[in-house]
C-alpha cells in the first residue's frame, strides 16, 4: 500500500482536499499552531501530530484555505518541516514566533517583522553559505507591515539576529546552567545592537534562506517577550499579549496576500 504521506509532518497533498492550501501560518510551538486552528479558522481539521508537529488545514472567513502548522525549535527542525511543506504545494510561509529584543526602544507586547536575518545558524549553511542573503520576500514583508498598520500595533521592522541555541547563543549567563561563554560570545548582543540589529530568534535566517533558494516567499512576525537591554528572562505578562498581536497581522496578511 503506497501512501503521498511525509515521513516527518504525518500528512501528504491528497490529505488537503481541494483547492490544495498554499499558505502556511508556521509557528514553533504546536499549541500556537492549535491556538490558530482554533481561533481563526472555520472547518479546520487535524491533518497530523505525529512528533509534536502539529498541523490543521482550515478557512478564513474569507473562504480562503491555509494551514497553521508546527516547525518545532529551531532552524533544522524547521528545515525539515519547510521541505516537506514545499512538497506538498505550499508556496507562502509565514513564520510566527517569539524573540528577544536587543533595542531599547523595542518593547515587551510589541512585534517585529523581519526584513532579513542575520543567520548564525550552522544549519543553514547546508542550504547557502554563510554570505547568501537571508531576506524575506519583500512583498510579504510589505503586506505584514500594512496588516500591523491596519491592526495598530505597536510593530517594528528590521534584520533579525537568528541564532542556533537559546542560551549561550543569545549571551545569556545569570538565567544558564552554564555562566562560562565562548571568548567570542561576550559582548555580541552590544555589538549586534550597534549594527541595528533589533531581536534574537532562532528561524528566520533558516527560512528566508530557504524560501530564497527554493523558490517560495517566505515571511516572519515574531511577538517580543524579553527585552535584553534589562534582563534575560521572558516577560510573561507581556508574552500573551505579544504573540497575539503576531498571529492576528499574520492572519489578516494572509487573509489579502495574493503573492508577488
Amino acid at each position: 500500500m503506497t501512501t503521498d504521506r511525509f515521513y516527518h509532518i504525518g500528512f501528504g497533498k491528497s490529505d488537503l482536499g481541494d483547492p490544495v492550501p498554499t499558505l502556511a501560518l508556521l509557528s514553533g510551538d504546536p499549541n500556537r499552531a492549535k491556538l490558530i486552528a482554533e481561533k481563526y479558522l472555520t472547518n479546520a481539521n487535524v491533518l497530523s501530530e505525529n512528533r509534536g508537529l502539529n498541523s490543521y488545514v482550515g478557512a478564513l472567513p474569507n473562504g480562503k484555505r491555509i494551514l497553521s502548522c508546527t516547525s518545532g525549535m529551531g532552524a533544522p527542525s524547521l528545515s525539515i518541516v519547510v521541505n516537506e511543506l514545499v512538497q506538498v504545494g505550499v508556496r507562502t510561509i509565514i513564520r510566527i514566533g517569539t524573540c528577544g529584543s536587543i533595542q531599547a526602544h523595542v518593547l515587551p507586547g510589541s512585534v517585529v517583522i523581519s526584513s532579513a536575518a542575520l543567520a548564525r545558524q550552522g544549519a543553514a549553511n547546508d542550504i547557502a553559505p554563510p554570505e547568501y542573503p537571508a531576506s524575506a520576500n519583500p512583498f510579504l514583508t510589505v503586506a505584514l507591515v500594512n496588516a500591523a498598520k491596519s491592526l495598530n500595533l505597536d510593530y517594528h521592522v528590521g534584520i533579525t539576529a537568528s541564532v542556533d541555541t537559546f542560551f549561550e547563543g543569545q549571551e545569556r549567563i545569570s538565567s544558564s546552567a552554564n555562566p562560562h561563554l565562548l571568548r567570542w560570545l561576550h559582548g555580541m548582543t552590544e555589538e549586534y545592537r550597534n549594527l541595528n540589529i533589533i531581536n534574537y530568534e532562532m528561524e528566520a535566517g533558516m527560512l528566508f534562506k530557504m524560501g530564497n533558494v527554493y523558490g517560495f516567499q517566505a515571511g516572519c512576525i515574531c511577538g517580543v517577550v524579553a527585552q535584553r537591554t534589562c534582563g534575560e528572562t521572558v516577560v510573561t505578562e507581556a508574552k500573551v499579549v505579544a504573540v497575539e498581536h503576531a498571529i492576528e497581522a499574520a492572519v489578516r496578511t494572509a487573509e489579502v496576500y495574493e503573492g508577488d
